[in-house]
């Protein structure tokens, strides 16, 4: 699946890492969706969650400071919750010698009794919510401090924040290059079927974070693994 535009939030160069940490990927040619691929839903401006929703992390990032994620990949996942922004900046009041905060344009979210969070290798992976049957994408894997126990909550992308943006963005951007004549058309996709909830987590392990426990296949089919030129960042 080739991508044929990024496009960056205009604020994203002058508060990186800590600010507008998104970015949109144009697809070349239109993706079918089937029982292994399906849309996670965007959430409309300012939406609400309960704070007992069932929310989830996935990725393939390290399992703590110093382990990576070893073959076969398997696709870690973590149920959390979300924190109060107010809450969470206490917290990282306590990071000494860093200048950490939680801006309106994040989310906080963590699970404090197994220590799941994300870590390295995990940045831009969702964070998913069911609302009433569906999963909704409330927030993309932006930063965090020490994934390791005690761990430190997870920040987030808040999606919502640029819910806005993101539809202005979808609205101007012209259509990709039309194909070669050679090349044929994907088949026209049908209405996505029925979201497929996930499984509780299969095994669980000593680490303390995200990197807990992998889910069975096709438990997650609205993920993606993405591969690109490697580029040093903080995650």
């Amino acid at each position: 699946m080739s991508v044929s535009r990024i496009i960056t939030h205009p604020d994203f160069e002058k508060l990186h890492p800590f600010g507008s940490d998104i970015a949109m990927l144009q697809l070349r040619f239109p993706v079918n969706f089937t029982s292994y691929i399906i849309p996670a839903c965007l959430p409309v401006p300012g939406m609400k969650l309960p704070s007992n929703s069932s929310c989830w992390i996935t990725g393939w990032g390290m399992l703590n400071e110093e382990t990576p994620l070893l073959e076969p990949f398997h696709l870690q996942e973590g149920k959390v919750s979300f924190i109060e922004n107010k809450f969470c900046n206490m917290l990282y009041g306590f990071a000494k010698g860093k200048n950490l905060s939680v801006q309106e344009d994040m989310l906080c979210a963590a699970d404090f009794s197994t220590g799941k969070s994300i870590c390295q290798g995990d940045s831009g992976g969702p964070l998913v919510c069911d609302f009433s049957g569906s999963w909704v994408l409330m927030g993309l894997a932006s930063w965090g401090f020490d994934c390791r126990h005690p761990v430190y909550p997870s920040i987030f992308t808040n999606v919502t924040y640029f819910t806005d943006w993101i539809e202005e963005i979808q609205r101007l951007t012209p259509h990709p290059e039309p194909m070669s004549a050679l090349t044929p058309l994907p088949e026209p996709t049908s209405t996505p079927p029925q979201t497929q909830f996930p499984h509780q987590s299969l095994q669980a392990a000593a680490s303390s974070v995200l990197g807990t426990a992998f889910g069975p296949p096709q438990t997650w089919p609205l993920l993606l693994f993405l591969l690109g030129s490697p580029r040093q960042t903080m995650w």
